[in-house]
């Protein structure tokens, strides 16, 4: 194990006992007591920080994983919600079996997918994704740049000037009554 560094100037022993600063008095063996001491409040303090750090990525670990449990929850939720309201439009196609059964069939599938999300942990997902990524990483990547496009697409739209705006003037027109 290395000896412990002292700064300049201040005396210590060397691997035999030896003295390297030529001092071997009572200050000499203070200072190098004071400095001992110094070292293991240092490492008690990095232990406690590394402690405390531990905690403290296991609390966001931990918040993380609540939300994505609430979210997971509320997207199953929706997907069931959809579920529902497709079959409640294929019970009006009545008269049109073939289409009533498309409805219904895709209601199912809804109601599997909202299930499964709720069965479902976090790493599962993750797990699946990862697995898919594997497979068939150009299909990812064109999927990935697709979206980026609508995104694109829908960001550029949503800041598009409105056409019944005036051309002139001041923008506060527009709130008079």
């Amino acid at each position: 194990m290395a000896e412990p560094e002292f700064p300049h100037g201040v005396p210590h022993e060397g691997l035999h006992g030896a003295s390297t600063a030529g001092s071997t008095g009572p200050e000499a063996e203070k200072t190098k007591a004071e400095w001992r001491g110094l070292q293991g409040d240092v490492e008690n303090l990095a232990g406690v920080a590394a402690e405390q750090g531990r905690g403290l990525l296991d609390a966001a670990r931990l918040q993380a994983q609540d939300y994505v449990e609430r979210r997971k929850g509320e997207a199953a939720q929706s997907v069931q919600d959809l579920a529902r309201s497709l079959r409640g439009s294929g019970r009006d196609m009545s008269d049109k079996p073939h289409v009533r059964a498309f409805f219904d069939s895709a209601a199912d599938g809804l109601e599997q997918l909202g299930t499964s999300i709720e069965r479902r942990s976090l790493s599962d997902f993750y797990g699946e994704a990862e697995s898919i990524a594997r497979r068939a990483p150009v299909a990812v990547a064109v999927g990935t740049f697709m979206v980026g496009l609508l995104a694109a697409r829908f960001i550029k739209s949503s800041n598009a000037p409105d056409d019944h705006a005036p051309l002139g003037g001041d923008a506060r027109d527009t709130f008079r009554a």
